[in-house]
Parts: C-alpha cells; structure tokens; sequence
C-alpha cells in the first residue's frame, strides 16, 4: 500500500488548509482564534480523515510496546523534584500519581506517517494562523517533538503545565470510558505562578476546571503553558492514544534535560547543552 499524500491524511474537502485563500480554512482559523481567546482550547472535529487516522492509528498500536513509563509514580504539577526552601503543602511540593506513558519521537522514522504530517509545511502555517502567531518553528528537541501520550486502563496523567505555551493534539483512539481531558484556562501567567490558585485545585475546587470530550480524529489546540490540565483516569478496557505534535516561536528550542529524561527515559547531546527558554517559570 502506498503512503497517503500529506492532504490525503486530513479531511481536505472540510479542511483544504494548504489553499490560505480558501473561504473554508478563513473561517476554521477565525473560528479557532475565536475560541483559543474565549479560553485557550480549540478543536476541529473530524480533522482527520478516516485513512489518516487510520494510518496513524496503525502506528502507534505498532509501537505501543515500546512505550516508556517512567519510574517516578507521582509528580507535582511542574513536573520537577519540588523545593525544601517551601511548606509541604505548597503546590511545587504537593506530588500526585501519573502513570501514563509516551512513545517517542525518535521512533517514528521519516517514511511514518506521523512524522510526514509533522513536517508537512502547510500544516506548520496553517497552525499558525489559528494561533495568530507570525510562524512557527518544529520544536527541535529530538526526543519529545512529535509522541503519542499512552493511557492504558487505570493509567492517568494527573495535573500538570506544559513546556511550551502551546500543544497540538490529534486523539487517535479515544478511552472507552474515563480519560477525560479537563483544564483550568489561565491559571497562572508569565509573570505570575498564581500558587494559590493552583493550591486550592490541587485541593478539589472545581469552580475553574472544565472538561472537554474529544472524538477520535479531532485536532485540538491547547496553551497548555498557563492553564494547569491533565487526562482523567482510563476507566475503560483498551488504550487512549494521542498524537502530540509541538511547535515553538523561537528556533532552537527544546526540553529541560531533567524533564525530558524523567518523561521519556532518554536524552541527547541536544540536552546536555545550554537550551532557549521562553519565560522564566518554574516549568
């Protein structure tokens, strides 16, 4: 079977993101742009198509036995080792269960699928113009640019910020029950951690959290570098599977050695150097 053309892999008929003049795409990015201001999520129903998926499906049940699971059980929201220097109930020291797994980006060889629809360039400026930004650089960090998060039964990923400002995601099996992706929008800003506001979900107030249910094939957008997230347990019978695919504003950009060793069990040269930073979060 021949590999699908990078349009061949979405809905190009509902979604003809390679064509900027294109009516049709005007008004899924002014719709996206719409929604990412109201509360920093979007979603595209049914972005893929159903060969798309398909095909991305196929390999990421392929390499699900190579996921890694890291060693640490529980972590806190910044994903890091917490500070003596804080109460033990501060939120940098409050550590929660995570079980969930990732498959790497270095898996995924240049003739996938996943990584074709990664580089395809009409997808990078489409992606941009959703998120209003002048371009988009591929997020260079070679372990953690383009992965499938894994959730198998009674695996979660609890709460947590992300690296980047944004995420694109692309549910490729959604959980049969539970694994429910739920986000508190803006909780903390780059210039402000907001700890009390984290603390008081870390606690159980729910008076922010909102819950969004997604479809298998949905593209969604998230800025999940301010709005503190996480996938609720899998209370189903088979794997959640998500294709994550990260971008940056700056070239050069990748993860924090630490995070990106606890994570996904493997570093590279790439990470034991000096790396760009965004902002000056805690992370």
């Amino acid at each position: 079977m021949s590999a699908l053309a990078c349009h061949e892999i979405i809905d190009h008929a509902r979604y003809p993101i390679d064509r900027p003049d294109d009516s049709r795409r005007e008004a899924v990015v002014a719709e996206v742009r719409a929604s990412l201001a109201d509360d920093g999520c979007a979603v595209i129903r049914n972005f893929l198509s159903p060969a798309g998926l398909a095909a991305l499906l196929d390999e990421a049940r392929e390499r699900v036995p190579l996921t890694h699971y890291s060693a640490r059980k529980a972590c806190n929201v910044y994903l890091n080792d917490g500070n003596p220097d804080y109460p033990a109930d501060h939120p940098l020291n409050v550590f929660v269960p995570r079980s969930n797994g990732f498959i790497t980006a270095d898996l995924f060889g240049d003739e996938t699928t996943a990584r074709r629809l990664y580089y395809w360039e009409p997808l990078k400026r489409f992606l941009a113009d959703c998120l209003g930004k002048p371009e988009l650089f591929i997020y260079e960090d070679p372990v953690s640019n383009m992965i499938v998060n894994v959730g198998r039964p009674g695996q979660q990923f609890n709460w947590h910020f992300d690296t980047n400002e944004f995420t694109i995601t692309m549910l490729l099996k959604a959980a049969a029950t539970g694994g429910y992706f739920e986000y508190v929008p803006e909780l903390r800003s780059a210039a402000d951690e907001r700890y009390e506001d984290v603390r008081r979900v870390l606690d159980g107030d729910r008076g922010r959290v909102r819950r969004l249910e997604l479809g298998a094939g949905d593209l969604q957008f998230f800025l999940g570098r301010f709005s503190l997230h996480r996938v609720t347990e899998n209370t189903g019978d088979d794997d959640r599977l998500l294709l994550i695919m990260s971008f940056a504003e700056k070239p050069g950009m990748i993860g924090s050695r630490e995070r990106v060793q606890d994570l996904y069990g493997k570093i590279t040269d790439a990470h034991r150097q000096a790396r760009v930073r965004a902002d000056g979060l805690v992370d």
